[in-house]
């Protein structure tokens, strides 16, 4: 007994579909089902990787897709009417017909679109060829035709579809679904249609799901797309039909009284036979010059690219690695992809754009001879292996980066140089993370927020290399596997979350991918556009694209090289000086000292507080120290940076196992810092090749325990063949096994190290023209700018609110020690009239004779810091600016923006100006009708016109800081909190610093209360959620009905609060437990405790703050550590990284049946907060002061 499913729903039918393609396939499998198709809603996301896995289960794959058919023409796109569409099962049957199917749902999505992606019978006339139709489910035209009782329209419809698709191709479908009645009517008009047109019935069961029990798990993800709760009346809801994919005994039980209908699905399955070409790379045409071969090109510009930059300096020790390179780029024929590559990079840079790479990439030498890369190989050990080897099977990755504000420029050139046909960006695919499931599956089951969220946050964060799921949460939390097994809400939550854990949620456009096609790129791929977008992406994602041939082209946008690239041109224009970023002096002693002095707000790589404390420890004196930090500073490695800094200011530390260890470790002290490292290590003492170093570091990520065992015998016999004892061989490989999972590519530590340092040497030559471009960069992102002001008064820049005679329409350098909102950060306020701002106070025509100099000194500047622009005739005062600024768009509206925003501050006091907004706008509308009549009879009249304002109240301090928030976002001319500052320094964390905090840590913050809503629960309570804003930016506040209720009067905007609460982490939200406003008084009465973070205990789980007496301070805190578990490490990690004191931390643990003693770099107070708070993350009483 066999058969088919020939109408199957992945979970790329979104938020439909529920299987994943390995779970459909091996359903299939175990139900011996000969061949398996899959037919998702109007795409083919999943085709290549169906066909591969089925491929490797012995199943024949069929490729097809649920079409959405228009009701008439797919160009009519009539509101109401449209919107509506019929289903149609389509198969492919050969190449041709995958071919065509790749046409039907490319058109589909780039013409066809209304709210569905949609053909119409004219298309399907033109690419039917190869392809099997079914005449679909409930959702068809047939089945609808026939429901409606219309069956002669009916068969002229069937009879159309035969016409299209030659009449052996059009099968009718039939599905068992008894508890829907349109079913059974459907079924026997279109049993009927087969007698009278000679088509064959075929079953199929339209599988969304694997098995009966999925169908809530089905339903939930449905209701996540549709925005429903389960219990909603007026929702689609499948629960009431059995969609599981049922076993072949279960189909012919259905089937008994027409068993031919799952016969006939071995029929189609024998007629569709597609075999597809995979992993056969088609390059661009790239256009070399005079014809020449790619080969003979590339050599000839890298040879080129030597004398240019080596000159008499290109020994042969450096042709020797170019002639052995250029050999394996040959080899593998890869020349092609190098020139592509070279070729839009090269343009980029002539068009001013900042580029850097990432990734291996840098260890070769031929990128760096023909302009791809910025690092010289030979200069930082980068191995040419690292990157490609001869056995290599696919294409190198030369990732690219480009300053984000012009990446849009390059891909741009990319597709007018290629051809727009053969141009696209790569989709990629957003999934339902565990932690997002458990929040989805909460909110749709009708759960209380803070259900969801208490119960996602117990859910440990997934780690590089290792994806976390639900059940790999119910073995490292024991306390969430107590719950599961105690709590049956729990239990239903996780239960489904397990199921719609890994579903894909949304298409997207990759970060980076592009593919560049040398035919149509639809002979490789179906195309659609972006969500909300008019760009137009792949179907297929980066590994399946590459599968269908195509080769992928790695173009990033990075924000810190548009800064980079904006404080180049802020310094040329200011201070006529050019910055050859590439040729930058690698010893700078005014960059390092910048570092070391932990100045590093906006220097790539290199800002944060962990990072920052550091720096300011280790001191970098050279690029290379740089290049350790960027490697070191994450989970796993980062546990050798005091090491490091140890190492680099006591020499005497430094020793190596093995002398053969000292060239591969002498620039990082004899600290395993870089993934090369392992590899080198393996290649020089082990005896590896470099095919078979690269495997062992493949079984080091993946840690899969059979081949971790085969390769550390092999290591260690490697190393004792040559001439290691045993012991140290051990030693050795107990020290790279843990390390080699995290360890970062030393080429890539070289070229973001480099970039590191190109911002650092930025910010420490031209610090507000750095700081400039960072507020330019970060503009709208209210939060970054408060940081960056906040950072730029610690170094004595000012940030001043928008004026109308110094703003530009960006954040403008004003001197080295202002810097001024541009006019385009005021709200209401567009490009046209800040266009006519600027260009009114440039027009040679002026009231005025006065010298450059005389206004400079008019408006509070030194002259000769001055930003001056051609022509520049400033706005003398108010008269004049309404005088000279004749635009439609200058109302009331925009007027009063100015006004509220401070822009208009030299001309007079904001509330005085508001008050007289009627008459500055008459005046302007006089000035306007003056001017037109110039050239009239009237023009000899005089204007004898003066603006009068009448005298009114000056403006508060409270209400200036009113209309900036409202008008600019933030406070600027000075901050509601500044006054507190001082006394709540060591009592509060401020927002900046939540991401370095673990989730759920209590804490203590100080604010202004701002966006504040109150909502009702599902309990009919009242709860409040908002920001909070301090001096570096804001968090969300959210206080739960319990909170609220204890605190009613305190939830209004613009309240100054004092709040207790659990955050941290990168949603940077505190969940409120108690608040109160924020006085003098109130602040005095909160008494002197020194600690804002504490970690969660149980003295603490209920109740109030608590305030922690101060113990009497001894020499050292010491630690006895008792744990190796993974979480608490780094949790002590971050304490210790945000909390800060003057007592040293010692810390005491147990290493190879021996007890060790090491110093830390830490320091923290003598209090029975930091105590209690520590030892709640590694144990009772294993914390001590000596």
């Amino acid at each position: 007994m066999s058969f088919v499913h020939l109408h199957t729903h992945s979970h790329y039918s979104l938020l439909d579909g529920l299987p994943k393609i390995d779970q459909l396939v091996a359903k299939a499998k175990e139900y011996g089902c000969p061949a398996l198709a899959i037919t998702d809603h109007g795409v083919m996301y999943g085709a290549i990787e169906f066909y591969k896995e089925c491929q490797k289960a012995g199943i024949k794959p069929i490729i097809g897709m649920e079409a959405y058919m228009a009701l008439g023409e797919m160009s009519e796109k009539r509101a109401k009417v449209d919107d509506d569409y019929y289903h149609l099962t389509l198969l492919a049957k050969n190449e041709e017909g995958y071919r065509n199917l790749l046409q039907l749902t490319t058109i589909a999505h780039l013409q066809g679109f209304y709210y569905k992606p949609r053909i119409d019978k004219n298309l399907l006339r033109q690419y039917g060829k190869g392809l099997i139709a079914l005449s679909g489910c409930l959702g068809g035209e047939i089945p609808r035709l026939l429901t409606a009782g219309n069956y002669e329209g009916a068969k002229r419809v069937a009879q159309e579809f035969q016409d299209i698709f030659e009449k052996e191709n059009f099968f009718g479908e039939v599905q068992k679904h008894p508890e829907i009645p349109e079913q059974e009517a459907a079924n026997k008009g279109v049993l009927r249609l087969c007698e009278e047109l000679g088509m064959l019935p075929v079953a199929t069961v339209d599988s969304h799901y694997l098995d009966r029990d999925d169908a809530e798990a089905q339903d939930i993800l449905v209701c996540v797309q549709t925005g429903k709760f389960q219990t909603d009346k007026d929702r689609l809801n499948m629960t009431g039909t059995d969609l599981s994919f049922k076993s072949p005994e279960q189909i012919f039980a259905a089937w008994k009284d027409l068993p031919e209908a799952p016969r006939n699905t071995l029929k189609i399955a024998e007629l569709c036979n597609v075999e597809l070409t995979l992993n056969k790379w088609a390059f661009p045409q790239y256009p070399a010059p005079e014809g020449r071969a790619h080969d003979e090109y590339l050599d000839a510009l890298a040879r080129q690219g030597a004398q240019e930059k080596f000159g008499a300096r290109f020994d042969s020790a450096m042709r020797e690695r170019l002639d052995y390179e250029l050999d394996i780029i040959k080899k593998t024929g890869f020349s092609t992809y190098f020139l592509v590559v070279s070729d839009y990079v090269r343009w980029a840079r002539e068009k001013g754009i900042v580029v850097t790479t990432r990734g291996s990439a840098a260890g070769s030498l031929v990128s760096y001879l023909i302009g791809v890369t910025t690092v010289n190989p030979l200069d930082f050990n980068l191995p040419f292996e690292r990157f490609l080897t001869a056995s290599r099977p696919t294409p190198p990755d030369i990732d690219v980066d480009f300053a984000d504000n012009r990446r849009d420029e390059v891909i741009e050139y990319v597709r007018e140089m290629y051809g727009r046909d053969k141009v696209a960006q790569i989709v990629t695919f957003g999934t339902m993370l565990p932690r997002a499931a458990v929040r989805d599956v909460t909110r749709v089951l009708g759960l209380p927020y803070s259900f969801g969220d208490r119960l996602s946050k117990m859910i440990p964060p997934g780690s590089q290399g290792f994806h976390m799921t639900v059940d790999k949460a119910l073995e490292i939390n024991p306390d969430l596997a107590k719950l599961y097994s105690e709590d049956e809400k729990v239990r239903r939550v996780l239960d489904l979350s397990r199921k719609v854990e890994g579903c894909v949620r949304h298409a997207s456009v990759h970060a980076a991918g592009m593919v560049i096609a040398p035919t149509r790129l639809t002979d490789f791929t179906p195309l659609q556009r972006e969500a909300q977008g008019d760009n137009i992406i792949t179907q297929y994602d980066m590994h399946e694209v590459e599968a269908a041939g195509l080769v992928k082209m790695d173009m990033l946008g990075i924000r810190n090289l548009s800064i980079l690239g904006n404080a180049v041109e802020i310094v040329k224009k200011t201070k006529d000086v050019v910055v050859n970023l590439q040729e930058l002096p690698l010893d700078d002693k005014k960059t390092f000292e910048l570092l070391s002095r932990g100045d590093t707000m906006g220097v790539f790589q290199l800002s944060g507080s962990g990072m920052t404390r550091y720096l300011k420890e280790l001191k970098p004196t050279t690029i290379h120290d740089i290049m350790a930090m960027v490697a070191l500073f994450r989970p796993g490695p980062m546990e050798s940076i005091p090491e490091y800094i140890r190492r680099k200011h006591n020499h005497k530390l430094i020793s190596y196992l093995d002398p053969r260890l000292e060239p591969i470790l002498a620039r990082t002290f004899g600290i395993l810092v870089y993934q090369d490292d392992v590899l080198m290590i393996a290649i020089k003492l082990a005896g590896y090749t470099w095919e078979e170093a690269d495997k062992l570091r493949k079984a080091m990520g993946k840690k899969i325990p059979r081949e971790m065992i085969a390769q550390r015998e092999k290591f260690l016999s490697g190393c004792v063949k040559n001439g290691l004892p045993r012991a140290n061989a051990e030693e050795l490989w107990s020290l790279i096994e843990p390390f080699a999972a995290y360890g970062f590519n030393k080429a890539h530590a070289a070229s973001y190290g480099m970039v590191a340092y190109q911002t650092a040497y930025m910010k420490a030559h031209f610090g507000a023209e750095f700081i400039t471009a960072i507020l330019t960069a970060e503009a709208g992102n209210n939060d970054k700018i408060a940081e960056v002001i906040a950072a730029g008064r610690e170094s004595g820049i000012t940030v001043l609110p928008p004026d109308v005679n110094e703003s530009e329409k960006d954040f403008t350098y004003i001197d080295d020690t202002q810097i001024r909102f541009g006019l385009l950060a005021i709200k209401n306020l567009g490009t046209d009239i800040v266009e006519a701002i600027i260009e009114g106070r440039r027009k040679s025509s002026c009231h005025s004779e006065r010298s450059e100099e005389s206004r400079d000194l008019q408006v509070g500047r030194d002259p000769s810091l001055t930003l001056r622009m051609t022509e520049e005739c400033p706005y003398q005062d108010l008269e004049d600016f309404l005088k000279r600024v004749q635009h439609k768009n200058l109302n009331k509206k925009s007027l009063e923006s100015l006004v509220k925003s401070g822009a208009t501050d030299r001309f007079g006091d904001r509330a005085n100006l508001l008050e007289n907004m009627e008459v500055m706008l008459a005046f302007n509308r006089s000035t306007a009708d003056i001017s037109t009549r110039q050239n009239s009879l009237f023009a000899a009249l005089p204007e004898t016109r003066r603006l009068l304002l009448k005298q009114t109240p000056l403006a508060s301090k409270e209400e200036k800081w009113q209309w900036e928030r409202e008008l600019l976002g933030l406070y600027v001319s000075s901050h509601p909190l500044q006054e507190f500052a001082d006394m709540l320094r060591d009592q509060v964390v401020t927002s900046d610093r939540f991401p370095d905090l673990p989730e759920g840590s209590s804490v203590r913050m100080a604010g202004v209360l701002a966006d504040c809503k109150v909502r009702i629960t599902k309990n009919g309570e009242q709860m409040a959620v908002g920001r909070l804003q301090d001096l570096t930016g804001s968090c969300e506040i959210v206080a739960f009905p319990k909170t609220y209720k204890a605190d009613t009067g305190v939830w209004v905007d613009g309240a100054l609060l004092f709040v207790w609460g659990r955050g941290g982490g990168e949603e940077k939200r505190v969940v409120c437990e108690r608040a109160i406003f924020l006085t003098q008084d109130s602040l005095s009465e909160l008494g002197q405790s020194k600690v804002a973070v504490a970690f969660r205990s149980p003295s603490h789980r209920n109740g109030g703050p608590k305030t922690s007496a101060t113990l009497a301070v001894g020499q050292r805190m010491v630690l006895h550590l008792n744990t190796q578990d993974k979480e608490a490490l780094q949790t002590l990690r971050v304490f210790f990284a945000s909390t800060h004191g003057d007592l040293p931390v010692y810390i005491v643990f147990d290493q190879n049946g021996q007890r060790r003693t090491i110093e830390t770099n830490f320091r923290v107070n003598a209090d029975a907060g930091v105590i209690q708070a520590l030892e709640s993350i590694v144990g009772s009483g294993t914390v001590k002061i000596v």
